[in-house]
């Protein structure tokens, strides 16, 4: 990554609440928080947005949205952190999350695994999408406000995936993940 991010010592403001998040949860600062802390409006906004998102659908959907689309898009930053906040959100277990990665969603339900497959075509071909892709959501029960929320997080997990993607953002190892299943998920963003 050649931009230069704020340093620790020095962070103010919403910059400083981020740094101090991540050393609380995980003892660093990771990369990604790095990168995003030098426009910290905008991360600010990406976090409103996903504050605003979740409690239409809930934990176990955002996330299942969210590695969907991180899985679609290969992003090994998203896969781990997310893999993570599903172990702690007791969405997935470590077997469930290696097989997610593998490709196998049966560790969610038949209604999320509807969110992973809309989640993967968002972040493929949004372009090919029709009303029939809304429907299969509909059709495994979801409302319009969780359909467009449901919509919403797996665009913002495109955005902030492939900014960080972009970016050359380093990924770092993740504390609190399984190393097997570690591996699994960056294998899964190959």
């Amino acid at each position: 990554m050649i931009i230069s991010t704020p340093p620790t010592e020095t962070a103010e403001g919403h910059t400083a609440d981020m740094y101090a998040e991540d050393i609380a949860d995980a003892g660093f600062v990771f990369s990604y928080t790095r990168a995003m802390a030098v426009n910290p409006a905008a991360h600010e906004a990406f976090m409103a947005l996903i504050r605003a998102i979740v409690p239409s659908i809930g934990v176990r959907v955002y996330e299942a949205t969210t590695l969907g689309a991180a899985r679609a898009i290969g992003s090994p930053h998203c896969l781990l952190a997310h893999g993570r906040k599903s172990l702690r959100a007791e969405v997935l277990n470590d077997d469930g999350l290696s097989a997610f990665a593998r490709g196998d969603d049966s560790g969610f339900t038949p209604a999320e695994q509807a969110v992973i497959r809309y989640a993967e075509a968002l972040s493929t071909d949004p372009r090919a999408m029709t009303d029939t892709d809304t429907q299969r959501l509909r059709d495994a029960g979801y409302d319009d406000r969780q359909i467009v929320d449901i919509t919403l997080a797996a665009a913002a997990r495109n955005y902030f995936s492939r900014s960080l993607l972009a970016l050359a953002v380093p990924t770092d190892e993740v504390p609190g993940l399984d190393p097997a299943t570690a591996a699994s998920l960056l294998a899964a963003a190959e």
